[in-house]
């Protein structure tokens, strides 16, 4: 299976991408997470891009914050999908990031989740490496039954309090 890069613009993300992380490991997918900068470290960002499918990727992750280029530097050095972890910083809430994660130039996508969405990202990268994996797949498929199982049975919960109302 191929492995998944989480990139975070600085270290300070780590706690945004700790979920990210976890939900990589639970669905059992190689995860290797970095810290580069699209600004400080432009260089090592895209030679990493450009040897990321030669290292068996399949999916990269970039979080940053601000002024958040980290996902478009990647992504205009591999034709890997990119999905953009947008962080929240203490100036506009994440919004700065939002912006600057979707705003990329015709031929050169970024995909994007919502801002501090790291569990959504794993996901969507699970989801993308689960085309080729029927196992991913399957699991996927469970974990979506599991959820819908928990629904079910809060809205039972809730229908008794109802009662007692």
């Amino acid at each position: 299976m191929k492995k998944v890069a989480i990139i975070m613009g600085s270290d300070s993300d780590l706690p945004i991408v700790t979920p990210a992380i976890k939900q990589l490991k639970e669905l059992d997918i190689e995860t290797e997470v970095r810290v580069m900068s699209a600004h400080r470290t432009p260089k090592e960002a895209q030679a990493f891009a450009e040897s990321a499918i030669d290292n068996n990727f399949g999916v990269i992750i970039a979080a940053a914050g601000m002024a958040a280029h980290l996902g478009g530097v990647l992504a205009a050095s591999t034709t890997l999908p990119v999905i953009g972890i947008p962080c929240s910083a203490k100036v506009l809430d994440g919004m700065d990031a939002m912006l600057a994660t979707i705003m990329m130039p015709p031929g050169i996508p970024v995909a994007s989740v919502g801002v501090n969405a790291a569990k959504n990202a794993a996901l969507l990268a699970a989801e993308i490496l689960a085309v080729g994996d029927d196992t991913l797949m399957q699991k996927l498929k469970d974990m979506r039954k599991e959820m819908a199982a928990a629904v079910i049975e809060k809205d039972k919960a809730l229908q008794e309090k109802i009662k007692e109302i």
